[in-house]
């Protein structure tokens, strides 16, 4: 077992309904002096019990699981609808569209795939913890730029105004804010986007905190498929 740092070490529930995920995954985040598992499931149901009754720093889900898959289950824990939401890291060995963009609008924090490696999957959980996010460099760009919408055949007719979402900031981005953001959907870290404009960490951090009013968005994940969409990378 990890070491136990009281305020420092990151506590996680894995839930795997493969024993030998759960072992692998266990014995990579134990060995981090500032990891400890402390709970494993076998579903999405009983994942979501423990969780409520544990509160864990981050949730590990596999998405196909008996009971409750993992996109239900993230829903469940970290969804628009709950007040008090937890951080919930996706990962899997299933590529698909479909199941990132379901996770990331369920509240996942970050996707990983199951093939990548024990380094990454450890800077993933410890991104979760402080709120960050990471998705698998393999299907950070690709995946994001399917939720682009296609260009429509003719104007859509005007819509009823409706409350300030990630599709309509409640103000507009300024060019810099705009700079931060295309990087931010690019995959990059704050300390790339920072040494990529040539700014410090701390205007990063200020420019996306301003970013995140202004989209009522809930995190970076949620900054970079709005990107997407709005066709900001194309």
């Amino acid at each position: 077992m990890g070491t136990v740092n009281s305020g420092t070490t990151i506590r996680v529930l894995l839930a795997d309904d493969q024993e030998m995920v759960r072992a692998a995954f266990r014995m990579i985040l134990d060995a981090q002096p500032d990891i400890v598992v402390v709970a494993e499931a076998p579903d999405g149901a009983t994942a979501v019990a423990e969780a409520r009754r544990l509160r864990p720093d981050v949730c590990l889900l596999d998405i196909r699981m008996p009971e409750l898959d993992g996109l239900e289950a993230t829903r469940q824990l970290a969804g628009p609808e709950v007040r008090d939401p937890l951080k919930v890291l996706i990962a899997t060995t299933f590529d698909l569209d479909e199941y990132v963009y379901r996770a990331l609008r369920n509240g996942a924090c970050g996707f990983l795939l199951k093939d990548g490696s024990p380094a990454l999957l450890a800077e993933a959980v410890r991104a979760a913890a402080r709120g960050d996010s990471m998705i698998s460099p393999s299907v950070t760009v690709r995946l994001l730029r399917h939720m682009t919408p296609p260009a429509p055949a003719a104007p859509p007719p005007p819509a009823a105004p409706s409350p300030p979402s990630t599709a309509c900031p409640v103000e507009p981005l300024t060019e810099r804010e705009l700079d931060v953001v295309r990087l931010v959907a690019r995959g990059r870290t704050n300390e790339e986007v920072a040494a990529e404009l040539y700014v410090t960490l701390s205007t990063v951090k200020t420019h996306l905190g301003n970013v995140q009013r202004k989209l009522a968005a809930r995190n970076r994940v949620e900054i970079a498929a709005w990107a997407w969409e709005s066709g900001l990378c194309g």
